[in-house]
């Protein structure tokens, strides 16, 4: 009996010490993945009342990440500037943001092929030339008089690309020296420019909100869509499996229709069909 009971417990240890010995080595092949995203993008990235990493595009990495098991995605709330600079040095393997293809990023980041999301972008213009002013074409016709935007910008081509497209219809492409223009809608109204080249998203969150920041001017402004950008998430150049893995991913997510069950959650619509 001794002898058996001394079997028993020896079987015991052995199968204790080989499932350790899995863990460990299991563990040992799970690569942590710190992910960088914006603090307060709504809806795209933020952090939340509970203090947790939240948004659409957190939402999706979350869904690609299950879809990896080799890899523990750590979210990172952070800055513009931090997640640009962090991205690069290899601080973070990757970052979200909403952020736009540009030609300075593809030198800097591995960007995959396939968007994780879009921005919706169109012109704010006065309400009181609603009647004239119905669509980009309208605008450039009524005066082009757009305020200026940063050559560096995602916006720029898709307004040289329009002249090219339209050479009777021009709208006036005046460079920016600034990538962030504060007074744009002032000008707006006060009539030094007649359109803001803007995302659906700041148009809503700062002029339409009533806590926005701009709410004062809602009476006075309207929207007209442009466009989709499509936005992607920025790799750093030493994670290209990463990326390659992330591509194959996010493939899987379109066609279950996860992207699509997503947007409708965190944009109240279908964000793909302005693609």
């Amino acid at each position: 009996m001794k002898k058996f009971i001394a079997g028993i417990l020896a079987l015991i240890l052995a199968v204790s010490i080989a499932f350790i010995l899995i863990k460990k080595n299991t563990d040992q092949d799970i690569q942590k993945i710190r992910i960088a995203h914006n603090l307060n993008y709504y809806p795209y990235d933020f952090i939340n009342e509970q203090g947790q990493s939240d948004g659409y595009e957190v939402a999706v990495m979350r869904e690609i990440n299950a879809l990896l098991p080799e890899y523990q995605f750590e979210f990172v709330g952070t800055s513009d500037d931090d997640l640009l600079i962090g991205v690069e040095t290899g601080k973070y393997a990757a970052g979200i943001k909403g952020a736009w293809l540009t030609e300075e990023r593809k030198r800097k980041f591995i960007i995959p092929e396939t968007c994780i999301g879009a921005s919706n972008i169109g012109i704010v213009f006065r309400t009181e030339n609603a009647d004239e002013i119905t669509d980009l074409q309208s605008f450039a016709r009524f005066s082009g008089r757009l305020v200026p935007i940063p050559p560096q910008s995602a916006q720029w081509p898709l307004i040289e690309d329009f002249n090219k497209n339209n050479p009777e219809t021009q709208i006036r492409l005046i460079p920016s020296d600034v990538f962030i223009i504060t007074d744009a809608y002032t000008w707006v109204v006060e009539g030094r420019y007649d359109a803001f080249f803007d995302i659906k998203l700041s148009f809503q969150t700062t002029v339409l909100d009533e806590n926005g920041a701009w709410h004062r001017y809602a009476d006075r402004l309207s929207y007209a869509p442009y466009r989709a950008i499509p936005t992607y998430p920025l790799f750093n150049r030493n994670y290209p499996e990463l990326a390659e893995k992330y591509e194959d991913a996010i493939k899987k997510l379109i066609a279950d229709g996860t992207l699509t069950r997503l947007s409708i959650q965190f944009f109240g619509e279908d964000i793909f069909q302005y693609l």
